[in-house]
């Protein structure tokens, strides 16, 4: 999350509008104990307030909307649903957005908006310039119960940007955590993310800390049990970009998936790309054996009719396969 010292009005203008074959949903409704099929998408959606946006989110949103119809798990990121009273972002048209996002979305369970800073234990005293939640967000077709939002232990930036922070201090970014049961009473918990941006050194402790913080509450919560994790890694695995500090982030992502025992779906498609930031992990678990049978960056189809991305961030498609545990 990058944002301007202030919300300073940009007028732009343009329609959108996408012209794509749709991607068919491949749950088996009709309650199958003997396993099934899934298709997840994972989807930084760029919510932020149009003003500071290099897109068009108050257009495009409303475009994504009826999109996510084709998936049946859908995990957003910043797609902000409270804003500070009376702070800077309640007096733009940014406080319509989430609504917009999900104004043609027909899945049966979603989550619900975020409850603020006290319920989830953040300190006011301690980020003075907060002004978001965590911009997390689930939407799916299969059963979900449950909306837990741990925040980051620690962040670093806030309005002023020049010390080299990206403002992750203005929203309550961390996890959101909510359990998935399968026809077969097997549980799946599934963890949307938004890590802590930027490359300094002190994004670059912050980041280490968020990743060990996430696999002690898996190792805590999700013992034996199966687990997808999805969302904006912010981490460059390629260790020859500028990004990733000399492949510490590449460090990091391999100590998560060590602690974790979780596996990058990318292995299902191409794990080539190393600048992808947003990813699905996954492992099996009580219950349940899980197969990431597919992945796809979808450049295709979340785009406007000049091709260009309807977001910043391309949404991550991956198809899974599950069946009952053996034995």
């Amino acid at each position: 999350m990058a944002v301007g010292a202030s919300l300073a009005l940009a007028g732009c203008g343009g329609d959108a509008k996408v012209e794509a074959d749709a991607v068919p949903t491949t749950i088996d409704i009709a309650e199958n104990p003997n396993g099934g099929s899934f298709r997840l998408l994972t989807y930084n959606v760029s919510g932020l307030p149009v003003e500071i946006s290099d897109g068009r989110p108050d257009v495009n949103l409303p475009v994504i909307s009826p999109l996510l119809n084709d998936y049946d798990l859908v995990l957003t990121q910043e797609d902000y649903d409270w804003w500070k009273p009376d702070g800077l972002a309640s007096t733009v048209d940014f406080v319509n957005y989430h609504g917009r996002l999900r104004a043609s979305a027909t899945h049966e369970y979603q989550s619900p908006q975020h409850p603020g800073p006290k319920a989830v234990g953040v300190d006011l005293a301690s980020r003075p310039d907060l002004e978001l939640g965590d911009g997390l967000g689930i939407l799916s077709n299969l059963s979900v119960d449950g909306d837990e939002r741990i925040p980051w232990a620690g962040c670093f930036g806030g309005f002023d940007q020049s010390d080299g922070g990206k403002a992750d201090c203005l929203a309550m970014k961390g996890f959101q955590v909510a359990d998935l049961t399968l026809p077969n009473d097997a549980v799946v918990h599934v963890y949307n993310l938004n890590a802590e941006a930027g490359s300094n050194v002190r994004d670059q402790e912050l980041q280490a800390a968020d990743y060990d913080q996430l696999a002690k509450h898996i190792l805590a919560n999700a013992k034996g049990e199966a687990v997808i994790v999805a969302g904006h890694s912010n981490l460059y695995l390629d260790g020859t970009v500028a990004a990733s500090s000399d492949g510490q982030d590449g460090r990091i992502w391999k100590a998560f998936l060590d602690q974790t025992g979780l596996t990058d779906a990318c292995h299902a498609g191409s794990c080539d790309d190393g600048t992808l930031l947003d990813r699905v992990l996954y492992r099996s678990g009580r219950g349940v054996q899980l197969e990431a049978t597919s992945q796809e960056l979808r450049t295709d189809r979340f785009v406007d009719v000049d091709g260009e991305d309807l977001s910043g961030n391309p949404p991550v498609e991956v198809g899974f396969s599950w069946r009952p545990e053996k034995g």
